[in-house]
C-alpha cells in the first residue's frame, strides 16, 4: 500500500464501508463487495483499538503496547470491561466471517446473501451488513468519547 493509501483513523475506513455498504452493494450486489466491506468495518475496531491503547500509554496508563492483534483485543476487554462487550462479540464475528469459506447467494439480486460457516451456517444479507456498521459507527464514537 502506498503511503498516500494508507488511513489515519477509524473514522476514515468507516466512510469507505459506508460507501461499499449503501453505495456500491446496492448497485453491483456482489459477495465480493459485501466482504470488502466486512474488512473495512474489522480495519475501524483496529484503528479505533490502536488509537485508544496509544492514548492510555500517552497517559501513563500502559507501559508498552501490545503487538498483535488478538493482545491488543484482551487489553481492550481488561480495560472497557463490560461496556465494550457488545461491541467485541461483534468485532469476534465479522472477524470470523472474513476468514470462513463462503458461498454467495443471488449475486446480482436483490436479495444477495452471503453465507459462511462459523461452526454454524449463516446467512449475512444486506440489512444485516447496516447494523453491522452501525454498532462498529457506536464503537468508534463511544471510544471517542472515553478518551475525553
Amino acid at each position: 500500500m502506498l503511503e498516500s493509501e494508507r488511513i489515519e483513523s477509524p473514522e476514515e475506513e468507516l466512510k469507505r464501508a459506508d460507501h461499499l455498504v449503501f453505495v456500491s452493494l446496492k448497485y453491483t450486489r456482489t459477495c465480493d463487495v459485501m466482504k470488502n466491506a466486512i474488512k473495512r468495518m474489522i480495519a475501524a475496531f483496529e484503528l479505533a483499538f490502536d488509537e485508544y491503547l496509544e492514548e492510555e500509554k500517552l497517559n501513563k496508563t500502559l507501559e508498552e503496547l501490545p503487538t498483535t492483534a488478538k493482545e491488543k483485543m484482551t487489553l481492550m476487554k481488561d480495560l472497557l470491561g463490560s461496556q465494550g462487550r457488545k461491541y467485541f462479540i461483534l468485532y469476534n464475528l465479522l472477524k470470523k466471517i472474513d476468514k470462513a469459506e463462503y458461498v454467495a447467494l443471488e449475486e446480482f439480486r436483490k436479495n444477495v446473501t452471503l453465507r459462511v460457516d462459523i461452526g454454524k451456517p449463516l446467512d449475512i444479507k444486506m440489512t444485516h451488513l447496516n447494523d453491522y456498521l452501525k454498532t462498529t459507527r457506536e464503537f468508534v464514537a463511544f471510544l471517542r468519547q472515553k478518551q475525553k
